[in-house]
C-alpha cells in the first residue's frame, strides 16, 4: 500500500483523487495507495487558487483524516509518490525541483508548466534524480477517445473542441486550453510543426499542421457548447466522439494509469509528447496575439 502524498490543495481534483484512492466504497475505487500527507500550498495572486485552499484543506483533514504538513519537503519525507496537484502550473518547477531529490515518482496535475523552458527544466531534473515523472489532462484518458485513438496510423486528422476560458493571471490557453489540446495530440501523436489561431472574446481556432502532412484543429469555447468531444478522420470514414458518454470517470482513469507509474516507473505518456504540447499551448499563445502562424521546428531549436 502506498503512502501517496499531496502537493497544493487548490483543485477540485484534490478531493476526487483522494475519494478514488481512500474511500473503499467509492464504486470506481483504485486499489493500492492512500493519501496521507498534504502540503496546502496556493497562489496569492491567483483568486481560483487562493479562495480553494483554505475549504479543500479542512475538507481532506474532516473526510480523508489527511495530514497536513507545512513544507513540499516534509510530504516528500513522510510518502513513497507524490501527486503535485497546484492548479497554478507556473509553481510547477519551483515545488518539483524541492522534492525531486528525494527520489519518489511524481505526478504533475495540469498544465505540466506554463512555459516550455520550465517543462524542459522539469524533465531534466527527472534525469538527473532519475525519478518517473508525468502529467497530463484526465481528458486523454476518456474512455470513447482512447477508443478512437487506436490504429492510430490510419487517421490523417482529426478536430476536438471543450470550454476554454481564460484565467489569468494563468498565461493565454494554460488554464482551459490543455484539454482540448491534450486530446488531439492523443488521437494525432507528435510531429506538429506549425500553428495558427484565430481568436475573438467567445473562441479560439487552433490549426496545427504535423510534419507528415495531416491537419489538427482545437476549437475553444468561452459561451455556448461546454461539452468536450472530437471528430477523428480516417479515410474509411469520420467518426464522432463524445467525452461525456462513457462510463467511467476521466478522473478514475487518469488515476489508473498514475498509480501504475508509481509501481512501474514507466510514464503512460512519454516526455517528448508532454514537451510537444507545452510549445503547442505556447506557439498558439503567440499566434493568437500576433496572428501570424508559428513555426514549431525553430522553437523546438531553442529548446
Amino acid at each position: 500500500m502506498l503512502k501517496i502524498g499531496m502537493i497544493g490543495l487548490d483543485t477540485t481534483h484534490c478531493p476526487a483523487f483522494t475519494d478514488l484512492l481512500n474511500n473503499e466504497k467509492n464504486p470506481h475505487h483504485i486499489k493500492g495507495g492512500r493519501i496521507v500527507a498534504a502540503y496546502p500550498g496556493g497562489s496569492a495572486d491567483f483568486e481560483l487558487s487562493s479562495s480553494r485552499v483554505g475549504p479543500i484543506t479542512r475538507q481532506l483533514e474532516k473526510d480523508f483524516h489527511v495530514k497536513m504538513l507545512g513544507s513540499p519537503e516534509e510530504v516528500a519525507e513522510q510518502t513513497d509518490a507524490i501527486l503535485l496537484t497546484s492548479v497554478d502550473g507556473r509553481v510547477h518547477l519551483e515545488q518539483f525541483s524541492r522534492v525531486v531529490p528525494y527520489g519518489k515518482p511524481i505526478y504533475i496535475d495540469k498544465p505540466l508548466a506554463c512555459s516550455s523552458a520550465d517543462a524542459r527544466r522539469i524533465f531534466d531534473l527527472a534525469q538527473q534524480y532519475n525519478v518517473p515523472v508525468s502529467s497530463s489532462s484526465s481528458l486523454r484518458f476518456s474512455e470513447e477517445l482512447q477508443q478512437a485513438a487506436m490504429d492510430q496510423g490510419s487517421i490523417f486528422g482529426a478536430d476536438t473542441y471543450g470550454p476554454m476560458k481564460i484565467e489569468p493571471p494563468l498565461p493565454g490557453l494554460f488554464w482551459y486550453g490543455i484539454h482540448s489540446i491534450e486530446m488531439l495530440f492523443t488521437v494525432m501523436g507528435t510531429g506538429c510543426r506549425q500553428v495558427g489561431c484565430t481568436v475573438n472574446n467567445d473562441h479560439d481556432v487552433i490549426v496545427g499542421k504535423w510534419a507528415d502532412g495531416r491537419i489538427g484543429t482545437v476549437r475553444g469555447n468561452r459561451t455556448g457548447n461546454h461539452q468536450f468531444g472530437a471528430l477523428v478522420h480516417r479515410r474509411s470514414g469520420t467518426a464522432f466522439v463524445d467525452c461525456q458518454k462513457g462510463t467511467k470517470p476521466h478522473y478514475a482513469s487518469l488515476l489508473e494509469e498514475v498509480m501504475k507509474m508509481f509501481t512501474t516507473g514507466e510514464s503512460p505518456v512519454g516526455m517528448d509528447e508532454s514537451m510537444e504540447v507545452i510549445r503547442f499551448i505556447e506557439a498558439a499563445n503567440e499566434s493568437r496575439q500576433t496572428g501570424k502562424t508559428v513555426l514549431l521546428g525553430e522553437r523546438m531549436a531553442q529548446n
